[in-house]
């Protein structure tokens, strides 16, 4: 990440995603590995986002609502990854002090063809914005999914439909070619 701006300074603002697994999110000492990686680094604290699926956070939410406050303080964003899919506690949700909710691919599939779909999405879509809470939609893959999307009012997407997965020197061009040249 730090690389990448420093090859591409003028490129649009982004972040980078990264999955935590339920043992890292569990780790005791999570927020101070995060802390050292991010002074080693020189990584901006606010171009991380941790993404932990929704299952692992609500198997203890007190214990998961320390661990966010301390990864918040950081200067860290965090995500409730795959949001949907697992069991989740409504009322916990509004106490979770995250940044955005992941809506799982498996309800954007049918976007713009199965009616359940859209209405689950706006569904989350419309919680989420109630809950202050950025919305984005995972596996995106055609323009009518994103067009339905941008719709529904969700803030950002991902999938296919932007890039395949790259490799490290990849997404340096892409981050480069994105610069507005004269």
């Amino acid at each position: 990440m730090v690389s990448w701006r420093q090859e591409c300074p003028a490129a649009p603002w982004f972040a980078v995603s990264v999955n935590l697994s339920g043992r890292q999110f569990t780790d005791p000492h999570l927020v101070e590995d995060v802390t050292l990686i991010l002074q080693e680094t020189g990584m901006e604290p606010l171009r991380l986002i941790l993404e932990i699926t929704e299952s692992v956070m609500m198997d203890d939410v007190s214990t998961a609502v320390v661990t966010i406050e301390g990864l918040r303080k950081l200067g860290v964003q965090l995500a409730i990854d795959d949001f949907g899919t697992g069991y989740s506690s409504l009322a916990s949700l509004r106490y979770l002090p995250v940044n955005h909710l992941k809506i799982d691919r498996s309800f954007i599939d049918g976007l713009g063809t199965e009616t359940d779909d859209s209405v689950i999405v706006s569904g989350i879509v419309g919680l989420a914005h109630g809950l202050r809470l950025s919305v984005v939609a995972e596996g995106v893959e055609t323009i009518e999914q994103l067009s339905q999307l941008r719709a529904l009012g969700c803030n950002y997407a991902q999938g296919f439909f932007f890039s395949r997965p790259l490799p490290t020197a990849g997404i340096s061009d892409m981050l480069c070619s994105m610069v507005d040249t004269p």
